[in-house]
């Protein structure tokens, strides 16, 4: 489903974002991720300083997972951060951005009546921060409304330290689905229902969950690891492919965590459902046009969805009257057909 775009007009543009340079699944030359204290627009914002543990401010779940055993976080000899959290919103309409994670979790959320279904949300923040709110909180109030478990992930960022860089919130992801995989019976879940649900630097770590589940980036801890970390099924929200390398970073990307997601793809990867809008000036629609182009070409189900405004960021506080609104409904219909909410 498309606005905006005649089905001709979108498989031409698809098929010119699959032909193109990888430099296409970037953001535009001379953009940067934005810096810490800043919102995507460059406004200066508030930083709060959040109390060491044992608990940590800023959760809007009162059941919380530790996603390590307590100190073996991977590649945190040396490691000094403190929690802070950014309040972009008000005490009334809060839209906080975590940065500086220093103790992985998972915020879980358990609905009325679950439906076996579970979901891991990623939120974005240009892996400098964490739209805890939004897209993360926001995503898991409308996933319980239908019936499914879910998990909002505080992954760790890459510049602060942490010896695997850009791989290190693979890490967090890989061992939160084993996790979640582990402890299906404890949560009511199908241990076959586990999905990844990102936006923007987010849907890249979705998507890196999707390609690179099997890649081996952590030693095994206990017996959660000895389980599969694949996901069964992906939504990407306005993901970024590709990190690249760009001058004046604080933490250069490996060649491996840089390489492009789209170039990942291969059969046999789990259900993926990609959305995006037209109008979205931070992160190119090009991106999740190539990845769809891949997934289409390696007979992966995947279902893409680009609307005509909707800008960047929305999660899922984006206004009734703004097309890429609509986007939850489309991936819950899909997800319907597909069995993974049941029918």
């Amino acid at each position: 489903m498309t606005d905006g775009f005649s089905r001709r007009d979108l498989m031409a543009i698809t098929l010119a974002a699959a032909a193109a340079s990888p430099t296409l699944a970037q953001a535009p030359q001379g953009e940067t991720w934005p810096a810490a204290g800043e919102d995507l627009t460059g406004t200066p914002q508030r930083p709060v300083v959040i109390p060491a543990p044992p608990e940590p401010a800023g959760l809007l779940s009162s059941e919380v997972i530790e996603l390590w055993p307590k100190g073996r976080i991977p590649g945190s000899v040396g490691v000094s951060t403190r929690r802070l959290v950014l309040e972009r919103g008000s005490p009334a309409a809060h839209d906080r951005a975590v940065m500086r994670v220093s103790r992985p979790i998972l915020e879980v959320f358990r609905p009325a009546r679950p439906n076996g279904a579970a979901m891991i949300v990623l939120p974005g923040g240009g892996y400098v921060r964490l739209a805890v709110d939004k897209e993360g909180a926001g995503g898991a109030r409308y996933l319980t409304g239908e019936g499914v478990t879910a998990f909002v992930l505080h992954y760790r960022l890459p510049a602060d330290g942490w010896a695997a860089g850009y791989d290190a919130p693979l890490q967090d992801v890989q061992r939160a689905v084993r996790l979640v995989r582990a402890n299906a019976a404890r949560w009511g879940i199908d241990p076959s229902r586990i999905g990844v649900m990102g936006f923007s630097a987010g849907g890249h770590l979705a998507a890196a969950s999707l390609t690179r589940y099997d890649a081996s980036v952590y030693d095994p801890l206990d017996s959660a690891d000895r389980l599969s970390a694949r996901p069964d099924m992906a939504v990407l929200g306005y993901a970024v492919m590709n990190i690249g390398a760009r001058p004046g970073r604080a933490v250069q990307a490996s060649a491996e965590a840089a390489r492009a997601l789209n170039e990942r793809v291969r059969s046999g990867l789990a259900p993926t459902f990609v959305f995006h809008a037209a109008d979205d000036r931070t992160v190119p629609v090009a991106n999740s046009l190539a990845l769809y182009a891949a997934l289409a070409a390696a007979a992966v189900p995947a279902e893409l969805h680009v609307y005509q405004e909707g800008g960047h960021g929305f999660g899922f506080s984006l206004a009734s009257d703004r097309p890429a609104s609509r986007w939850p409904q489309d991936w819950q219909a899909w997800a319907r057909r597909l069995g993974f909410l049941g029918r």
